[in-house]
């Protein structure tokens, strides 16, 4: 199937038109009420710097049902001592930066560009993208960062520089979207690293069904998230 190119306010197409690489369309801008109209329609931006927007929704999804959560036994241990100090929602930009400086050994560079930082920052003020953060004293060494879509949080990213930062905070977020009534999380397509903490490969169908149930829920207080309660218990 081919490719739409978007150009100025185009709206982006049918996620199920996409080709057999899960892309849907090319071109357009990032802007906050784009973005948003995309993650409601099960769309994501995903690119490298120099090329134009792609917008992809791949088929299948990878997803994560918090309920179904997994942490092994050497991360239960890393849990119990509690390294780090957790907070939500007090350096998103921080989070947003360093998920697209600190190098990956599975990745060569980042698809996160300047353009998206700065666009993902705006959602972050309207109250619709969230972080995670791990500190130790006053250092950040890991954290997460993702879109809310009503009972659904679009995992974007995440970052560590000191042992398990990231995976504490990932567990301390599941743990908490799991109390505030979230019933997905979207992990968009398939890691070794998800699929240890539980997440699963659906049709794109059954995703996008119960996207279109749960985007107009409320979950999760409204404006920043700052409360972490409850902690994970290993």
């Amino acid at each position: 199937m081919p490719v739409r190119l978007i150009r100025g306010d185009q709206p982006l197409p049918d996620p199920e038109q996409s080709d057999a690489r899960g892309l849907v369309a090319i071109g357009g801008d990032l802007r906050p009420a784009r973005l948003l109209d995309a993650y409601n329609r099960g769309i994501f931006p995903w690119y490298s710097e120099g090329l134009p927007i792609l917008w992809h929704s791949p088929d299948p999804r990878f997803v994560l049902e918090p309920r179904a959560l997994r942490v092994n036994r050497s991360l239960r241990k890393s849990l119990r001592r509690q390294p780090y100090r957790l907070s939500f929602d007090t350096a998103f930009d921080q989070v947003i930066r360093r998920c697209a400086e600190v190098p990956r050994h599975d990745q060569d560079g980042t698809w996160i560009t300047a353009d998206m930082m700065a666009s993902y920052e705006q959602l972050a003020g309207l109250g619709h993208a969230h972080s995670v953060e791990a500190w130790d004293g006053e250092q950040l060494v890991g954290g997460v960062y993702g879109v809310v879509v009503g009972g659904v949080f679009c995992g974007e990213s995440m970052f560590a520089v000191a042992p398990d930062a990231s995976k504490i905070a990932f567990v301390q977020l599941v743990t908490q979207l799991e109390s505030w009534g979230f019933e997905l999380i979207d992990c968009q397509v398939h890691t070794d690293h998800l699929e240890r903490f539980g997440a699963v490969e659906w049709p794109r169908s059954r995703f996008l069904a119960t996207l279109e149930r749960l985007r107009l829920r409320t979950a999760g207080p409204s404006g920043p998230w700052h409360a972490i309660d409850p902690v994970y218990t290993p």
